[in-house]
């Protein structure tokens, strides 16, 4: 599954994960706090994290900051990477009047 250990913080300190639970319905992960401003790989890392604790059947919303413009530039791959052989698709959704951007994962 994902390269992102879940047991160490990556010199994030109190940096806390986006989800600590598995959801059994559709939900969003909200990656638009300041931490993740500045840390590209903590986004990608939390979004990967958000995929894996979501049940199939479901989607989950990646709302990311603005900081890192389009999704598309840095997250697609990553994805690509983690969930190549797993039941996962993403399609990008919409941007935020906030200037962030919706990726909406679907688990099969």
């Amino acid at each position: 599954m994902a390269n992102y250990p879940h047991d160490h913080d990556h010199g994030h300190g109190e940096t806390k994960p986006v989800t600590d639970s598995t959801h059994d319905n559709s939900w969003s992960a909200n990656l638009e706090k300041p931490q993740y401003a500045d840390d590209r790989t903590l986004l990608v890392r939390h979004a990967v994290e958000a995929i894996e604790h979501t049940t199939s059947s479901h989607h989950v919303n990646l709302v990311t900051h603005e900081a890192h413009g389009h999704p598309e530039t840095y997250l697609y791959d990553e994805l690509a990477k983690e969930f190549r052989s797993s039941d996962v698709r993403w399609e990008y959704i919409e941007q935020c009047g906030c200037g962030g951007h919706v990726v909406r994962a679907y688990i099969e």
